[in-house]
């Protein structure tokens, strides 16, 4: 997707909100459908009988009627998708849209003449309904583009995102490997010794965005004050999370173009950052800590960061299983829980080799992706690593 940021009039808003209204509508009246499913009952309608009694539904609501039916259709083939998605195990079900949070739709059927380009930094989009939009030209739109969807954050921000599949970054041809480590304190570490780290909000920024939150528990419910509030916090948030895109697009293009392979660890981040708090009968424990974790996971882009690897450089990259890669010794491939003294702090056990934690543990990811099973005796090269013992010749070395 490729998305720039629109420029509507507030006429224009008003319209586009209604829009996204229209479209939230009738996704949760697919879900309220979908919920009613029991077994023993008919199945819920599909996306051809949910059409038919959307033109019904238009028929007898004038208001639903004065909205776009490319708006309300496609919201339909989306919780479609969605639900193809969930029956696959790719994605969980879908759920109820709440207004102020989820606001965006999606227009399809988008002709040559629709996107046009007024000046240097300007262009324009038809929106069904609404007429021409300005929208911040930064960069060429691409060729082809045959449908967008336009959403709006909480804070505020209006945004159209043109579907294309772009071309992907050539290797380099260099032959030349690369490990990532990803963690907390060190959002990536490279193989090659470079540590990476997600710019996040500054000190004086995360200052206030704690006196706000107090004043947010303050306020009280359905005031303006309140919604001022959360107004000045969404914009907080989503300039961290604007920082957070752009370190990792920039990331993720230069290992593209830097390096033939890219190796980073299978991990499964959705159970890493899952809750501790358990149930009422079983309560969990360090439920706080490990929310202070989830947090910093989340904030340092894992998941995001790989992905956009995958689309940039397809078939690039590796993963490996990250198992012993953060104990086990890079020179001497000796494991030994003892050897990580710290957060950043390797020291082998055997050998004395000594290096940054992160660093070490992205040059085990690097030599298991290449072929050298450093973290393993025995086990697959691309993963599945065991343990290996010292080898005696390298501890005679100098």
């Amino acid at each position: 997707m490729s998305r720039y940021r629109l420029q509507p009039t507030p006429a224009q808003e008003a319209a586009l909100a209604e829009h996204c209204g229209h479209a939230r509508f009738v996704w949760n009246l697919a879900v309220e459908q979908h919920a009613h499913w029991r077994p023993g009952r008919k199945g819920a309608p599909g996306f051809a009988e949910q059409c038919r009694q959307l033109t019904e539904a238009r028929a007898d609501n004038p208001w639903l009627a004065a909205g776009s039916v490319t708006v309300q259709q496609q919201a339909l083939r989306d919780f479609a998708q969605a639900m193809a998605h969930f029956f696959a195990g790719t994605h969980r079900q879908p759920t109820w849209r709440k207004a102020g949070r989820h606001e965006g739709f999606r227009i399809i059927a988008v002709k040559a003449g629709d996107v046009r380009h007024l000046s240097r930094r300007m262009g324009e989009v038809k929106i069904p309904k609404v007429g021409w939009v300005r929208f911040r030209w930064s960069r060429a739109v691409p060729d082809g583009v045959k449908s967008y969807r336009v959403t709006r954050e909480a804070c505020g921000r209006w945004h159209v995102a043109f579907a294309a599949i772009p071309e992907p970054i050539p290797a380099p041809g260099t032959g030349e490997v690369v490990g990532v480590d990803r963690g907390v304190a060190v959002s990536a570490a490279l193989s090659t010794g470079q540590l990476l780290n997600v710019p996040g909000l500054r000190e004086t920024e995360k200052t206030r965005l704690l006196r706000l939150l107090r004043k947010l528990a303050r306020a009280r419910r359905g005031s303006n004050r309140r919604g001022k509030v959360k107004q000045a916090i969404a914009q907080l948030r989503a300039r961290e999370t604007d920082r957070r895109k752009d370190w990792i697009e920039k990331t993720s293009t230069g290992l593209a173009r830097r390096f033939d392979m890219i190796a980073v660890e299978d991990l499964n981040i959705s159970n890493m950052s899952r809750s501790a708090r358990g149930t009422r009968a079983v309560p969990g424990r360090n439920v706080r800590q490990k929310a202070g974790l989830n947090r910093g996971i989340l904030a340092s882009g894992w998941g995001r960061l790989v992905t956009r690897l995958e689309h940039k450089a397809p078939g690039r990259v590796v993963k490996v299983n990250p198992r012993y890669t953060s104990q086990t010794c890079n020179v001497c491939g000796h494991r030994a829980a003892e050897s990580r003294e710290s957060q950043s702090r390797f020291a082998c056990a055997a050998c004395g080799h000594q290096a940054h934690a992160d660093v070490n543990a992205a040059r085990n990811v690097r030599d298991t992706a290449a072929g050298h099973a450093v973290a393993a005796r025995g086990g697959p090269l691309l993963g599945e690593p065991a343990n290996r013992e010292p080898q005696r010749g390298r501890l005679l070395v100098g």
